[in-house]
């Protein structure tokens, strides 16, 4: 007598392998993708408002392969960038107590007013 085994073989997948979230955004921050669109609101061919989206959704590394950096230098985002804008400030405002300090009047704000004019 011979042993019957009681099973079956699964059926071959044809369709495309299943991925899960976490291999959509792996992909997805590597190569990086841009959602754009523009809503236009119009009244008797008079344009009243129109905004222009634009995102941009990648890694960091991604972003700035693309020239994308722009919150290394804003002051709200990057507290280095915020440090840099006031070391500039500051020197600035030296510069400018120093002008008035020396009587140059190409330093100050105002023009100074001319005495006995």
């Amino acid at each position: 007598m011979t042993d019957v085994v009681s099973g079956q073989a699964a059926p071959p997948a044809y369709g495309p392998a299943t991925t899960n979230l976490a291999d959509i955004l792996e992909r997805v921050l590597d190569k990086g993708i841009v959602i754009a669109g523009d809503i236009k609101i119009d009244l008797l061919d008079i344009e009243l408002l129109t905004i222009r989206l634009r995102l941009f959704v990648s890694s960091v590394e991604t972003a700035r392969k693309a020239g994308i950096d722009w919150w290394e230098t804003d002051p709200a985002l990057s507290s280095r960038a915020a440090r840099h804008e006031l070391r500039e400030e500051n020197q600035r405002l030296r510069e400018r107590v120093a002008a008035l300090e020396s009587g140059d009047a190409a330093g100050s704000a105002a023009p100074k007013s001319e005495a006995g004019a």
